[in-house]
């Protein structure tokens, strides 16, 4: 089952995203608070949405944390996906798929003409897993990023 995240999951929720990030090997880069995701995506001005994944008995096994971004090519908005993780225990059972199915659906019931992501360049499972629903790497794009620091100098 696939459903819209409420507060009630913002306490799994950051729970999942840091066993995302050990993962990804990156635990040591979480900053993230529920008190902090609870405002992105539930307080006055959301910024973020969610959906969570639960299994046959009702336990939240995945979740997809998303927002929106805009194509001025287009001249519409499209779905930027952060983040989608399933528990390792869970992989295989289709809650990937079907959290993927749900945004896309949004995007087509919305006039939303994109659903985009990165994935890690190692992470060949998620590659695969992706390339078989029919997506392809942008891979004339290199990502860029300014945090911390840098950031701070720029501005």
């Amino acid at each position: 089952m696939i459903r819209p995240a409420t507060p009630a999951d913002v306490p799994v929720l950051h729970t999942l995203i840091r066993e995302l990030a050990e993962y990804e090997k990156a635990l040591d880069e979480v900053r993230a608070t529920p008190e902090q995701l609870a405002e992105a995506l539930f307080g006055e001005r959301p910024a973020a949405f969610a959906h969570m994944a639960e299994d046959e008995d009702g336990e939240v096994v995945g979740f997809a944390l998303w927002f929106l971004n805009f194509s001025t090519w287009r001249g519409v908005h499209g779905i930027y996906l952060e983040d989608l993780y399933v528990r390792p225990e869970a992989r295989g059972g289709g809650h990937g798929r079907a959290l993927l199915t749900e945004l896309a659906r949004l995007c087509v019931a919305r006039g939303y003409e994109r659903l985009e992501w990165s994935v890690l360049n190692w992470n060949e499972p998620a590659i695969g897993f992706y390339e078989s629903l029919g997506a392809r790497p942008q891979d004339e794009w290199t990502v860029y990023r300014l945090t911390d620091e840098s950031l701070k100098a720029l501005a």
